[in-house]
């Protein structure tokens, strides 16, 4: 008898909906022609690219496209699509904006480094020593930029304790789904060392099942977290707060977003009904390493 995995929908009580940019279409046209002009993808990889959704505007689209190159692994110099990002992104992004984002994204380079070693070593990570690194590795905090892009934003502001909970709380939100959602194929083609899914069973001593389970219960102790903290928020003046406001609504919608593409493009599930993010069971599938 097969067996199954259950996930939950972590995201049911997230006040944020589902939304996608009404520029999304004529964005897409844009950011799609972009893509295969780097020809890094094979027809099947493009088939499958051209399958995923990217609900972002131009600068967005752009570093999801080098995030896509830099993890895909594909032979192509990812300073390429990179430097094609940062060209487009620096006509219109502050100066303090453009320094926050290359500390972040000089992080989760140096991040994979270490990813990279551990997977080559075969090594598992302890919850916690997985969890601080894949705050890094799972590339959100640089794309938190697009969300104050052309906002003067003081470090003071940003560097706030509160301000600084509230960003961890979406990093690890955005991780555990896609860990989550990632999971099966990834313990299917023997690359599931580096998942959090994978160190809660090694450490915790439970199957597939209670992993997800201890994952969504989590993933709710964070969700409470962040919704605690925005009444701690302190005032900064009246135009500062406005700001602050409209930043933290846009990384709170980029990991619903993030959820969303999970379980609406083809990477995880295979195809799936647009919106339909709910309760699902999936078959587990076999591993590589039972095939041989």
């Amino acid at each position: 008898m097969a067996r199954m995995i259950y996930l939950p929908d972590t995201m049911t009580n997230w006040p944020w909906p589902r939304i996608v940019n009404p520029h999304f279409e004529a964005v897409k046209l844009e950011v799609d022609a972009s893509i295969r002009d780097f020809k890094a993808l094979s027809p099947e990889s493009q088939e499958a690219f051209d399958k995923c959704d990217f609900e972002h505007l131009r600068i967005g689209c752009d570093l999801m496209n080098a995030y896509f190159i830099i993890v895909g692994r594909m032979g192509l110099n990812p300073m390429v699509a990179s430097s094609r990002f940062w060209a487009r992104a620096i006509q219109s992004a502050s100066l303090p904006s453009q320094r926050r984002f290359l500390d972040s994204f000089i992080a989760y380079l140096r991040a994979l480094v270490v990813e990279a070693f551990d997977r080559d070593q075969g090594h598992c990570r302890g919850i916690n020593g997985y969890l601080r690194l894949r705050r890094d590795t799972c590339s959100v905090k640089p794309c938190c930029f697009i969300c104050e892009i052309g906002m003067d934003l003081p470090d003071k502001v940003l560097q706030h304790p509160i301000i600084v909970e509230l960003e961890q709380c979406i990093l690890e939100l955005s991780l555990i789904d896609n860990d989550m959602a990632s999971y099966n194929r990834e313990q299917a083609t023997g690359d599931e060392n580096y998942n959090l899914i994978t160190a809660v069973m090694l450490e915790l001593d439970l199957d597939v099942g209670g992993a997800m389970a201890w994952a969504a219960r989590y993933h709710a102790e964070v969700q409470t977290k962040f919704v605690d903290a925005l009444t701690k928020i302190p005032s900064w003046g009246l135009s500062v707060d406005g700001l602050i406001k409209e930043y933290i609504d846009g990384i709170a919608i980029w990991t619903r977003g993030t959820h969303s593409w999970n379980y609406e493009t083809e990477c995880s599930f295979g195809p799936r009904v647009p919106g339909l993010c709910s309760i699902i069971c999936v078959q587990l599938c076999e591993s590589v390493e039972n095939t041989m």
